[in-house]
């Protein structure tokens, strides 16, 4: 295990269960090992994320909130909770960090980027890897409305390159005062070098997956927005590369694939973020990868923590439950315990 840790956090190594040692394995059994939700009811807040225009309506985000007691609200760090590729505030890991977190007093919000949980209609644009200021919208939406005092983000997979990318576009001069830290898992942070490792041989289930819940949604906002969209784009289309230079950069401004990784990656900012930064990657991950120039830069930065495991698959870490209060969950574990250093 690779970490700079603070003296503050100190997080037990990570042993995967004696049957789950394999990347892939982790990866899949990840998403439908039953859990406790002991969640209590959610409120549901609507952010404007881009205004109207002339030609096209405004774009807005849902979030599912379980606040604490009112009397407490505002004081208790509120924590943003965002989802990856074709996920949603649904999402089983998303709906995991949330019990943790209310369990320890915090607020959650439990945000779905643009058009994700159903929301194609509150949206004209389709959503990418790039929409960092929906996250900073949301955060300033919600700390006006409730009067919060403190503000983390985490973020999965394309939820974590967001989460980090807004971080480092924020860098210090910007730094709103109630961003108090980031944690992120399997962060795709290097857009490019991830996309290229989903169209692996070994990884083309994932792909096929990612590919055919992307065209449907596809299909569902050219159904919706006719005018905007042209459903045959999705025909034929063979990797996410080719989705995200049919479609994702000709729909959202970008000149082509590459341009997009490029632009839309966090990699490009990581030197610049300020705050307490939480990364933990697994070395079997399928697909998501680090380059060695961004793990270059993320050493010489003293406010990001790096750990890096052996194995834990993308966005799973399943280990072996230590007590009986131990879901086994030690990713969703380790950002508990980030948050609460930060904290102290």
């Amino acid at each position: 295990m690779t970490q700079l840790a603070t003296a503050a956090f100190n997080p037990p190594p990570f042993q995967p269960r004696p049957w789950l040692s394999n990347g892939h394995l982790q990866t899949i059994f990840g998403n439908y090992l039953r859990r406790r939700d002991d969640l209590p009811p959610f409120t549901s807040e609507l952010v404007e994320v881009s205004p109207a225009t002339r030609n096209q309506i405004s774009s807005q985000v849902l979030c599912h909130c379980h606040w604490q007691p009112e009397a407490v609200r505002a004081q208790r760090l509120t924590v943003i909770v965002l989802h990856g590729l074709e996920g949603s505030s649904k999402s089983q890991y998303v709906a995991g960090n949330a019990n943790k977190m209310w369990r320890a007093g915090f607020n959650v919000v439990r945000m779905n980027m643009r058009n994700c949980g159903g929301t194609e209609s509150l949206s004209p644009t389709l959503y990418h890897s790039g929409l960092s200021g929906d996250v900073a919208a949301v955060m300033s939406a919600l700390t006006a409305r409730f009067g919060l005092e403190r503000v983390a983000l985490v973020g999965y997979s394309m939820g974590g390159n967001l989460m980090l990318k807004l971080a480092g576009e924020l860098g210090s001069g910007s730094l709103p005062s109630v961003l108090r830290a980031v944690a992120t898992v399997s962060p795709a942070l290097d857009l490019g070098a991830s996309a290229d490792a989903l169209h692996h041989p070994l990884n083309r289930i994932y792909e096929r997956h990612f590919l055919r819940a992307l065209t449907r949604h596809f299909r569902r906002k050219a159904m919706l927005f006719p005018r905007v969209y042209d459903p045959a784009r999705a025909d034929g289309l063979q990797s996410l590369r080719d989705f995200d230079e049919r479609i994702t950069a000709l729909y959202s401004g970008f000149q082509g694939a590459e341009d997009y990784y490029h632009r839309a990656a966090a990699a490009s900012v990581l030197s610049t973020i300020s705050i307490p930064t939480l990364i933990l990657h697994a070395c079997d991950d399928p697909f998501v990868r680090i380059t060695p120039a961004s793990c270059a830069l993320i050493a010489a930065n003293p406010n990001i923590t790096l750990i890096e495991t052996k194995h834990g698959g993308h966005c799973a870490f399943l280990a072996k439950p230590t007590s009986p209060g131990d879901d086994g969950y030690w990713a969703e574990s380790t950002i508990l315990r980030f948050l609460l250093a930060q904290e102290r």
